[in-house]
């Protein structure tokens, strides 16, 4: 176990390091000029000499290779860097956003999680029927739907038309963070990880649907079909277990993409989480603060796929007896 961990972290340090220097020199070739971002309509005020002050001040004035050294130094101090947009320390925006992120991921990925098991295995368990061919017709719409405009739909109808849901924000208007409460958040959070985990719902029902039809083949569902077992008795007791391994590695590889839908989530639905903190910083040339966001992104990411495979030893007692995962 000891072995695993450290094994792990080195994966993960590795991929951290290359994730930042890939990072790294993209937003550096990039043409968008982080002075001109900082100063903002005022540029044209600026002189040749307050320029180089201020690339100076930024640490500009170097070499990439020193850049990044600086940056990458100041990251193991726990030193994030100031946000060019926000004027503020770059680990204040980050906590400022992060439960409202990690919030609208966490719904979007339970739901779609949920549902899309349950889907999957009545779709399998009623193969050929009319349940089966709608679920997988369902599956395949949603796959060929771009996520803007399912959010946009929902948006139309349940905020515009209903009135039932706010039509964007993650917390009421007019009243101060300190008394916004967790149900407020949660209320305004519901539209737009319903739009995550509608469009998310598909692949984890279809690898289920698979996974299932397969486990329905081998020989032991047979016996267990002659000794009299059917339905949700036999779903629950022989094949549950056995299909839930590949659905547990594609949900939680899904990860990624749930990040990815966030951001046109939060754009769609004015919603002020590190997705629109992203592209704001990507855009406007903030550089610590998008290095920052996709160091995190891509923490976030690998911590997914860690619980994944601690899951895998606690469904499949083989793992846990040395066996490899097939």
């Amino acid at each position: 176990m000891a072995v695993a961990i450290i094994k792990k972290l080195l994966r993960l340090v590795l991929l951290l390091f290359a994730v930042s220097l890939l990072t790294f020199l993209l937003v550096s070739m990039s043409p968008v000029d982080p002075v001109r971002a900082y100063i903002g309509a005022d540029m044209l005020l600026v002189s040749p000499e307050q320029r180089e002050l201020i690339e100076a001040y930024w640490g500009l004035d170097q070499p990439l290779i020193t850049q990044y050294l600086q940056w990458i130094s100041s990251i193991l101090s726990g030193d994030f860097g100031t946000s060019l947009i926000h004027r503020v320390p770059v680990i204040e925006v980050i906590v400022d956003r992060f439960f409202s992120s990690i919030l609208l991921i966490a719904l979007a990925w339970f739901m779609s999680g949920t549902l899309g098991v349950v889907l999957g295995s009545i779709a399998a368990m009623k193969k050929g029927t009319w349940i089966d061919r709608f679920v997988n017709g369902y599956c395949y719409l949603l796959l060929s739907t771009p996520g803007f405009w399912l959010g946009l739909l929902l948006l139309m109808v349940f905020s515009v038309w209903l009135g039932i849901f706010p039509t964007g924000l993650s917390a009421p208007i007019g009243i101060t963070a300190s008394e916004v409460t967790f149900g407020d958040r949660l209320y305004h959070a519901i539209l737009p990880a319903l739009t995550l985990s509608i469009i998310g719902v598909a692949n984890v029902c279809l690898h289920t649907r698979e996974k299932m039809l397969d486990v329905l083949q081998t020989p032991y569902i047979l016996q267990a079909r002659a000794n009299g077992y059917a339905g949700i008795r036999l779903f629950m007791r022989h094949g549950l277990r056995n299909m839930l391994l590949p659905a547990i590695s594609v949900h939680f590889a899904s990860f990624g993409e749930l990040f990815g839908g966030a951001i046109i989530a939060e754009q769609v639905f004015s919603y002020p989480g590190l997705g629109q903190a992203v592209v704001d910083a990507g855009l406007q040339g903030d550089m610590p603060l998008f290095l920052a966001i996709v160091l995190i992104s891509a923490l976030f990411v690998f911590v997914g796929n860690w619980l994944a495979d601690i899951l895998y030893l606690v469904i499949d007692p083989r793992l846990r007896k040395g066996g490899s995962r097939s």
